[in-house]
């Protein structure tokens, strides 16, 4: 409950999108779109910590953010029309590089975090408990990937072009020519759930 980040930024290029569509088609009333736009970007603020340097997962229907480390944050900087500067952004991709970033995707919580689960296994209510909690995501390659090319220029494209290599691995391993739905969140990251999961192969196709 209450208003996680990857919403907000969702909602936000929704909106930034309906204004260009009403634009070009030359129908509605554009302005208005860009004001609800205006209202979700003057709101965003409340999710950043300066000292913490990245943006809060969730605020609470209190008001009170959750400061959890987890890779929802990214899609503030990847999409379209961001709702960071580059000072921000740039904080939030380095620290995504020290705390989530693996070879196979990102992990959905920092390990330091107490409820951390670094291996996605067992019955179905462990595998639950790890699913969102520091199980690695390969599809989150694609917006952090997005992020790093846009904030980090030449920097960015020799790590986004090494991400990409590293894969080559993988398709071998598992399900030939597949990208596996997760991975454990420790070395050696192992492939777990779906041996060929649409999400993973889209997002390494784009």
């Amino acid at each position: 409950e209450g208003k996680p980040v990857e919403i907000q930024a969702l909602w936000y290029n929704f909106l930034m999108i309906g204004a260009l569509l009403e634009e070009a088609a030359d129908l509605g009333d554009p302005a208005s779109w860009r004001e609800e736009a205006e209202r979700v970007r003057s709101a965003f603020g409340g999710f950043w910590d300066p000292d913490r340097g990245y943006l809060a997962d969730v605020i609470s229907r209190d008001g009170v953010p959750d400061w959890s480390f987890r890779p929802n944050q990214l899609f503030a900087l990847s999409l379209p029309f961001p709702l960071v500067d580059e000072r921000q952004a740039r904080s939030v991709l380095t620290l995504t590089r020290e705390r989530l970033l693996t070879p196979r995707g990102l992990r959905s919580l920092d390990p330091a975090h107490p409820e951390y689960h670094p291996v996605y296994g067992g019955d179905r209510r462990k595998r639950d408990a790890a699913y969102h909690q520091g199980t690695v995501w390969g599809w989150l390659h694609g917006p952090y990937m997005d992020a790093v090319l846009r904030f980090e220029g030449a920097r960015g494209a020799k790590e986004v072009r090494r991400l990409l290599l590293g894969w080559g691995a993988h398709l071998e391993e598992g399900c030939l020519g597949q990208g596996a739905e997760v991975f454990d969140g420790r070395t050696p990251h192992a492939p777990r759930g779906c041996p060929a999961q649409a999400w993973t192969v889209a997002e390494l196709a784009r």
